[in-house]
């Protein structure tokens, strides 16, 4: 009965993120994106049921363990640009050497000001990266995996969000500004809107996300010292 339930769990995950995604594509609208609306009837849906957490993680543990993989596929659009990344090198270098750390150090010490737990301040401070590189710097750093998969959910929808409206707002006309903005502080959801907004922005916010994560999980050990 529990190895059916849980697979059954796994079923119910799939169909969920199929369906949403569906929604999404004809509507548009962000409450509809999958990173945001799975989550939340998956919970509502655990809840109700009354299903415990190991029961619901035990088949649907290997959605998680794709990230492994496609943590390593990251490296083919890098490949597959390089020509953009070798005539803009500079900018989107420093770009993520500002990025980073700003995003580091600003969750760390809201983090602190709040008197906030040391295990919240560590699962807070690589929440600015896709969800592969965070959670291989969350282990790397004694932070929980499991926050700070929620915690970067949240900075990517509320990212996407108000990139949005800060675009709208400042007199922000470089593709390349546009992009670096959506992936240093969206990553994969931002990124997905930098898409939508043209295909050099999301070609850039690509980089970006990609390059950001990347250099935090080496700074993993300056990040667990700074924590």
């Amino acid at each position: 009965m529990h190895e059916l339930l849980s697979l059954v769990c796994f079923i119910v995950t799939v169909a969920c993120y199929w369906g949403v995604k569906r929604v999404y594509l004809r509507t548009r609208k962000w409450w509809c994106t999958p990173i945001f609306a799975v989550p939340l009837l998956l919970i509502a849906a655990v809840v109700l049921v009354g299903i415990p957490y190991p029961t619901y993680f035990a088949d649907t543990r290997w959605l998680s363990w794709l990230l492994g993989p496609a943590t390593v596929a990251f490296a083919i659009p890098i490949y597959e640009h390089r020509q953009l990344i070798a005539r803009h090198w500079l900018s989107l270098c420093c770009g993520v050497v500002v990025g980073m750390p700003v995003a580091v150090i600003s969750s760390v010490m809201m983090a602190r000001w709040l008197n906030l737990p040391e295990l919240l301040q560590k699962s807070l401070a690589p929440r600015s990266i896709s969800t592969p590189f965070a959670i291989a710097t969350a282990n790397s750093i004694g932070a929980s995996s499991d926050l700070t998969a929620v915690f970067v959910v949240i900075t990517g929808v509320c990212g996407m969000l108000m990139g949005e409206a800060m675009l709208a707002w400042l007199p922000v006309r470089s593709r390349l500004a546009k992009g670096a903005l959506f992936g240093a502080a969206a990553h994969g959801a931002g990124t997905a809107k930098a898409q939508q907004i043209g295909a050099e922005e999301g070609v850039v916010a690509s980089l970006v996300m990609m390059m950001g994560g990347v250099a935090t999980v080496f700074a993993a050990p300056l990040i667990g010292w700074f924590v």
